[in-house]
């Protein structure tokens, strides 16, 4: 019964995070929601996965996102294995 109720719960935060109205109001959401260390490990993950996507190598992402290999490695098993998400936003970019 538990899984059943925390579904619910995710689906209504994803569900509130589609139905906002623009980049201003997603940031202050975001930030009301998670701490900074939280933000600043989703955004370094983020950037990992768009140059992992774009065909960087580690020791650039290393550099220039600063983020473990132990980090990089779970965000290409995540980009390559995962549910496709980051692919699609990705592919929608370009």
């Amino acid at each position: 019964m538990a899984k059943a109720r925390d579904y619910e719960k995710n689906r209504e935060l994803y569900e509130s995070i589609l139905k906002l109205k623009d980049l201003d109001q997603c940031e202050r959401f975001f930030k009301d929601l998670c701490s900074i260390t939280e933000l600043n490990a989703m955004e370094q993950r983020f950037m990992v996965a768009k140059m992992l996507y774009e065909g960087k190598v580690y020791t650039e992402i290393c550099e220039k996102t600063h983020a473990s290999s132990a980090t990089i490695s779970r965000v290409n098993r995540a980009l390559n294995y995962g549910e496709n998400a980051l692919r699609e936003v990705f592919d929608n970019q370009e």
